[in-house]
């Protein structure tokens, strides 16, 4: 079956997943298209994993459907499975085999030659940066170096669709710049088509073509990063009022150009259409309720506004 660029490559209609009286999933319509990188968004609890084990096979809806790479994800499983690749959270890696090992085992395991399992694993060790690694135990490998690893592995039989869940959790900057710069490459040269889950905003940012948050089992707000943003509000005004303060900032909401507030921990986050202009009637009424403000910034909006305002939650 051949996929072109601008194919739905995912869709979801009606998704449903139950767990007894509770509902994970609730009616989820999404589509992803071909070549196109999803940054799945949603706070803990939310439906996020539940929809990517649907999608992956991995659990049968209760309701609704959904494909994949074409193929129907509950009357045609197997065809799915060897369509898609998938990088787990936490890797279940070998610690006792090599990196070259594992890769030439997966290999195999996915119907390959001897001969081209060898080559397969050569060239994705190249591709994620762990050749002078290859010999060594995968016990003695950094967390970086584990991502890397199993995204390889996720790659060995070239799927058309990679599921990252979570691909830099844990990570420091520099291993996190490597694995981002790995996704580029991957839908950039090769044109896959990625979905991706991440509680890093600043990864979906930077990554993703569009984003879709999903919030008590809800798709609840999509678009590209870029028009996101510019829905909250033109500024977002950040004041450190403590803990304890958000019953005595209630009168904040009610104040000419503010448009929401949300308490972030003991951040008061404030969105306004002119932050300039609200930030002083926002700070003499949080005097006027006996607030002490330790610090405020006006800001332009990011993801990170975004999720805030869409689901009220502190990540």
């Amino acid at each position: 079956m051949s996929i072109q660029q601008g194919d739905r490559t995912i869709t979801a209609e009606g998704l449903r997943r139950s767990f007894g009286d509770f509902e994970a999933v609730a009616g989820v319509d999404l589509h992803v298209d071909s070549g196109e990188i999803l940054g799945f968004l949603g706070p803990n609890g939310a439906g996020k994993t539940t929809l990517v084990r649907m999608l992956t096979t991995l659990l049968a809806p209760s309701s609704g459907r959904a494909t994949v790479a074409g193929y129907d994800v509950v009357r045609e499983p197997q065809r799915v499975r060897a369509a898609i690749g998938v990088a787990l959270q936490e890797a279940g890696l070998d610690g006792l085999a090599t990196g070259r090992e594992l890769l030439r085992m997966h290999a195999r395991l996915y119907g390959l030659s001897r001969r081209d399992s060898v080559s397969r694993g050569e060239e994705l060790l190249d591709t994620v940066g762990l050749m002078d690694a290859a010999n060594r135990r995968v016990a003695t490998y950094s967390g970086g170096m584990r991502r890397r690893l199993d995204l390889a592995i996720a790659l060995v039989h070239v799927p058309r669709v990679l599921f990252l869940d979570e691909p830099t959790s844990g990570l420091d900057p520099a291993s996190r710049s490597v694995i981002w710069e790995l996704v580029r490459d991957l839908r950039e040269q090769r044109g896959v088509t990625i979905f991706l889950t991440t509680q890093y905003l600043e990864e979906a940012d930077r990554l993703a073509d569009r984003i879709a948050i999903i919030d008590r089992g809800r798709i609840v707000k999509e678009g590209t990063p870029a028009a996101l943003k510019s829905e909250v509000g033109s500024d977002v005004i950040r004041l450190d009022v403590g803990s304890g303060a958000a019953p005595d900032c209630a009168g904040v909401r009610g104040l000419r150009g503010v448009r929401s507030t949300e308490m972030d921990g003991d951040t008061l986050v404030v969105f306004a259409s002119d932050g300039g202009a609200a930030l002083p009637e926002v700070l003499a009424e949080l005097t006027r309720n006996g607030i002490s403000v330790h610090h405020a910034s006006v800001d332009s909006p990011t993801l990170d506004d975004v999720f805030l305002a869409v689901t009220g939650a502190v990540r």
